[in-house]
């Protein structure tokens, strides 16, 4: 019985043995396949890696049968198999190409992936049939065949009853031609025929030079350099040149090719490719640096042949400056000392250029005109184009006003001012939050509370960061108002006569009132509902409309204050300064809020 029993509880354990171990192994496995660490390298990108250059002893070796799937060159991976499907970590060509796109050197933006991710699917009229090329050849009529031929090695493709023809060396715009010729010795009639190149030889390509990763791809042969060189990740800006890329059959250099025709005029030499070819890269040759106001504001090589250098009129011609540029700066590298030139743009074509040197194309121009924006109540136009140098009194000679125009409280708002109030409320922001963030607490109960104050604190601040300063500048109460100098972009707003007075802030309920001449400025807060809990009484700042601002206390408030129509009165609230260490910052930076925006953000 005992060992029946034993039995019977074995068999019932052996189901979930079985069950425990295949989930361990699964486990096992994904993270061996999915792990990032397995493969030590970073995950891969959602595009498909470009072709790696061709290992054949990766799979030859015993290392190499035993790695993990994560480790296999990506050639033998199915397109677009990525880690998160089990694959490889992705291509050393990525970080080739983050290289290429941060780097200041003209051309390297060619190299980013665009043509090792696509394969050649154009037409070229003047590409010549190989051994290894597939036709697709059509007969039909009185005799029908259809079939996709490949080239062989004597350059001959096989048609029923016509027999071999000679391909090889035909251009591709000529094939149909050939094949048409061929046919018709042997159907004089009633059979036609059509003729395509329907994939090109495959070959190897060795890519050298000075590139990053010099190697031997694959490709077809009507594959174009740029789609071989991007494989390698493109040409090394610090060491390899844009000017001289060879292609080499054996001891023969078939063509040298200049990437800067194609970067610049768009003229790349069609080459049809052999295997077994070699494209290198040369040396990197003197070099310019461009910056400024230029739409290629980059570094360009340039060949000096017999050491001849290069003008300023040469690199205008490639750097392109802006239509608004007017004078070039010329800082010279050579030798022990650095030396600095100027030049307008139309008289330094002449100049020469050395290896090392930097120019920057500048807008070097005197103002002629400002424009001037009137807002407000007047009957004058809005827009005032005045010569540089006007003043406010020259131009609100020209402003018609009418009767509800309240001249005597003329306001000016500047671009200047309001970025530097924003620059200001910024850096007291900033202080604030570093006060808030660093603040010490002797006990658990004290770090809660500045933990919850903290969040409410620093939700205040997120609040304060979008208020957008007015930039306005209080002219009314200087006496030599009329000599104010204009600034370009300048508003200036005549207000209207008001009959109201702006209650806002911690009142009860915020509200325009109407003015009353006899009532005090307890009496208008009053008309507002009064204070709210969180009011400040001792701090409240009264705006004129002319721009100007008062601070009273309510307890004290000088017999010679008075609300005027128009003002607005911003109650500010109050901060408990036993919670808060920092209220002084705090109180500081509720003031410039309400004074350059005119605005109360209440905690």
């Amino acid at each position: 019985m005992k060992t029946r029993s034993r039995i019977v509880l074995l068999r019932s354990l052996i189901p979930q043995f079985c069950v425990g171990l295949a989930f361990a192994l699964s486990a096992s496995v994904f993270a061996q396949f999915a792990s990032p660490a397995a493969s030590q390298q970073p995950q891969p990108p959602a595009t498909v890696a470009p072709q790696q250059p061709l290992r054949t002893e990766s799979s030859t070796t015993p290392q190499a049968t035993s790695q993990s799937p994560s480790a296999q060159p990506s050639m033998l991976r199915p397109p677009g198999y990525t880690t998160e499907q089990g694959g490889a970590a992705q291509a050393p060509q990525a970080q080739d190409y983050r290289a290429n796109q941060a780097s200041d050197v003209f051309g390297t933006q060619l190299f980013t992936g665009a043509f090792a991710y696509q394969g050649s699917s154009y037409f070229n009229p003047d590409y010549l049939v190989a051994a290894g090329d597939t036709l697709q050849v059509r007969l039909w009529g009185a005799f029908e065949f259809d079939a996709q031929l490949p080239v062989d090695p004597q350059g001959n493709i096989f048609l029923p009853h016509v027999g071999p023809v000679q391909v090889r060396g035909v251009r591709n715009a000529d094939l149909q031609r050939v094949v048409d010729s061929a046919v018709r010795r042997i159907f004089r009639a009633n059979v036609n025929s059509y003729a395509s190149l329907v994939a090109a030889q495959p070959v190897r390509v060795f890519v050298g030079g000075n590139v990053y990763r010099p190697g031997l791809y694959a490709g077809t042969s009507m594959d174009s350099l740029l789609r071989y060189l991007d494989q390698a990740g493109g040409i090394d800006p610090e060491r390899g040149s844009f000017l001289a890329v060879e292609v080499r059959r054996g001891n023969q250099l078939r063509v040298a090719v200049n990437l800067y025709d194609f970067l610049l005029e768009g003229r790349l030499p069609m080459i049809q490719l052999s295997d077994g070819d070699v494209i290198f890269v040369q040396s990197r040759q003197a070099t310019i640096k461009v910056n400024g106001l230029a739409e290629n504001a980059k570094r360009f090589e340039f060949a000096r042949a017999s050491g001849r250098n290069i003008k300023v009129s040469e690199l205008i011609a490639l750097s392109k400056p802006r239509a608004f540029a007017t004078h070039v700066r010329v800082v010279r590298n050579s030798g022990n000392s650095k030396n600095t030139e100027y030049f307008p743009i139309e008289t330094a074509s002449g100049v020469m250029l050395e290896n090392g040197d930097e120019i920057e194309f500048t807008a070097d121009k005197k103002q002629g005109t400002i424009s001037v924006r009137v807002e407000g109540e007047h009957l004058s136009p809005q827009e005032y184009v005045l010569p540089y140098g006007t003043r406010l009194g020259g131009l609100m000679s020209q402003i018609k006003l009418n009767e509800r125009s309240e001249s005597e409280s003329v306001q000016l708002f500047r671009l200047s001012v309001k970025e530097r109030q924003r620059q200001m409320l910024a850096t007291s922001l900033r202080s604030l939050e570093a006060a808030l963030l660093t603040a010490r607490s002797g006990s658990s109960d004290e770090a809660k509370l500045r933990k919850d104050e903290a969040e409410l604190t620093l939700q205040w601040v997120d609040r304060a960061k979008k208020i957008d300063p007015l930039g306005q500048v209080v002219i009314a109460q200087t006496s030599k108002r009329d000599e104010l100098l204009l600034e370009n972009g300048d508003i200036v707003r005549v207000p209207t006569r008001d009959g109201l007075v702006l209650i806002s802030g911690e009142v009860l309920f915020p509200n325009a009132i109407a003015y009353e001449s006899g009532l005090n400025l307890s009496g208008y807060i009053d008309r507002a509902g009064g204070y709210t809990q969180t009011a400040d009484n001792s701090r409240i700042v009264i705006a004129r409309t002319d721009g100007s601002y008062e601070q009273v206390d309510s307890k004290k408030v000088p017999e010679s204050l008075f609300v005027h129509a128009g003002d607005q009165v911003l109650v500010l609230p109050k901060v408990d300064e036993k919670q808060r260490q920092f209220w002084k910052d705090m109180m500081q930076i509720i003031f410039q809020t309400a004074l350059s925006a005119k605005v109360v953000l209440g905690l």
